[in-house]
């Protein structure tokens, strides 16, 4: 009788053994899982931090090209309230100052599995404001090409976001 519960017991230990050890298996499955779903959403967090502080940059420099903007575009504006040679210059200036931001503009080390991506959306934006700059020294400016450059940028952004099931922001709307 001895003899038959101490196999009795080995046997309940073995099985004891294997049933602890399949749970461990399926607790590492899943922080596995929990780990690359933190990762996932430390990506979107930096991309929402990167959109804003890509915003932030540009509005510290553009104020003047906002200002000729909004002067140059307003709807039955009287000839005094047209923008004037030097604010011209001003935003040319403006524009010229937040293309150099741009092409300094560093990617965060969080951000490095996007990197390509995001380094060709931001070299559209300064191309963008250095052709505004450009056009700026013109007497009659015209931005279509500049616009459309600025575009593309925002496309090749939006790509990114939505690779990370984001919703693609609007620089446009955020600078302007």
């Amino acid at each position: 009788m001895k003899k038959f519960l101490v196999v009795v017991s080995t046997i309940m230990m073995a099985l004891g053994l294997t049933a602890c050890s399949s749970n461990d298996e399926g607790k590492t499955d899943k922080t596995d899982a929990k780990e690359e779903t933190a990762a996932k959403a430390d990506v979107k967090k930096e991309l929402v931090r990167f959109y804003m502080d890509l915003g932030n940059k540009i509005n510290a420099k553009d104020a003047d090209l906002n200002a000729y903007v909004a002067k140059a575009t307003k709807e039955d504006a009287k000839p005094e309230e047209l923008p004037t040679a030097e604010d011209r210059a001003k935003a040319s200036e403006s524009a010229a100052a937040v293309a150099a931001e741009l092409n300094h503009y560093q990617i965060p080390e969080s951000l490095k599995d996007k990197k390509a991506e995001l380094e060709a959306a931001i070299k559209d934006f300064a191309a963008s404001y250095q052709a505004k700059a450009d056009e700026l020294k013109k007497e009659t400016p015209n931005f279509d090409a500049a616009t459309a450059t600025f575009t593309q940028g925002e496309e090749k952004l939006g790509k990114v976001y939505e690779s990370e099931k984001l919703l693609p922001p609007s620089v446009d709307k955020q600078v302007n």
